[in-house]
């Protein structure tokens, strides 16, 4: 079959086409392979007397029977914590079908399977490679993806590179989903312009956009209630300090990114309620912390200032 390898009655044509005076170009054709294919089966296989079906099977077997397969490490598990190893295996196939059923390849979901059931959240190629029993090759496919979906980030430490699931992935993750989402009501309102807001195909595009703009307006509600802590803290964070502070400096101060830093700034500015009596005030790329006056009559304002 195409792919697989080749079979003896695959061996005979190639004898016979070859006797005919075909190229391997031709002949590869034919047969639904790749040309070097063909060419490293007549190179290997041919003897005294040219190419030989059944002599280059028979080779082949032998060669095969000869080749030892390379014992495969067993996986590193670790059980820094007393758990049970066999229970921790099965709880991260567990987790791999349930990703899988969900739509991740399974490669990818493997990855982050392991990723996530490691303490620290960090592997690189070779321990993960080890890990799941599979190629650099595999690995780097995956994390090439999980990178595209803000599942994972690569760190570099010396000269190793290594793959990490942090603390912020979830807030990445509700970010790439907003910006999905937004790409997703830009084309449907698109479509919709485009079809006819009054033809059924339309209003099946405008139906599209508001239901994506609907799931927008509920995962920027459920923001406010991820950060709503982080921009209070930064709101301390800015009062303490009594002064403007730019996003790296928060970020170096409070040992956050800064994109962190830089979504709970917005929330602290697009929801003030949740600050009360404080409010975020940008200025020359920086921002402040100052009280909401308009809260205070004049009087108590004026008899604060005296």
């Amino acid at each position: 079959m195409p792919g697989g390898r080749l079979t003896l009655e695959d061996r005979r044509l190639i004898a016979t086409w070859l006797k005919d005076g075909l190229g391997y170009a031709e002949i590869a054709r034919r047969l639904g392979r790749p040309t070097s294919t063909i060419s490293r089966e007549v190179a290997r296989n041919s003897g005294h007397s040219g190419y030989r079906a059944d002599e280059a099977s028979r080779v082949t077997g032998e060669r095969a029977r000869r080749r030892k397969p390379h014992p495969r490490a067993a996986p590193v598990v670790t059980n820094d914590y007393g758990r049970d190893p066999e229970a921790v295996r099965r709880f991260e196939a567990d987790f791999t079908e349930m990703m899988v059923a969900t739509g991740l390849p399974r490669m990818m979901s493997r990855v982050l399977a392991c990723l996530s059931v490691s303490d620290d959240g960090v592997h690189t190629a070779a321990e993960l490679a080890q890990r799941l029993q599979v190629s650099p090759a595999s690995i780097s496919n995956a994390v090439r993806y999980l990178e595209t979906q803000a599942l994972l980030k690569r760190e570099r430490t010396g000269r190793r590179e290594q793959y990490v699931i942090d603390e912020e992935m979830p807030q990445r993750v509700w970010a790439e989903s907003v910006r999905a989402n937004q790409e997703w009501i830009k084309i449907a309102r698109q479509g919709a312009e485009v079809l006819g807001t009054s033809t059924p195909a339309g209003v099946r595009m405008d139906d599209l956009s508001r239901f994506h703009a609907r799931i927008n307006e509920v995962m920027l509600d459920d923001r406010v209630a991820v950060y709503v802590g982080d921009a209070l803290t930064v709101l301390a964070a800015l009062l303490h300090a009594r002064r403007s502070l730019s996003v790296p400096a928060l970020a170096a101060a409070l040992g956050w990114d800064g994109e962190r830093v830089s979504a709970a700034l917005r929330v602290a500015e697009e929801h003030p309620h949740v600050a009360g009596p404080v409010r975020v005030n940008s200025c020359g790329g920086g921002y402040r912390a100052v009280a909401l006056v308009e809260r205070l009559t004049e009087e108590q304002m004026a008899a604060l200032e005296s």
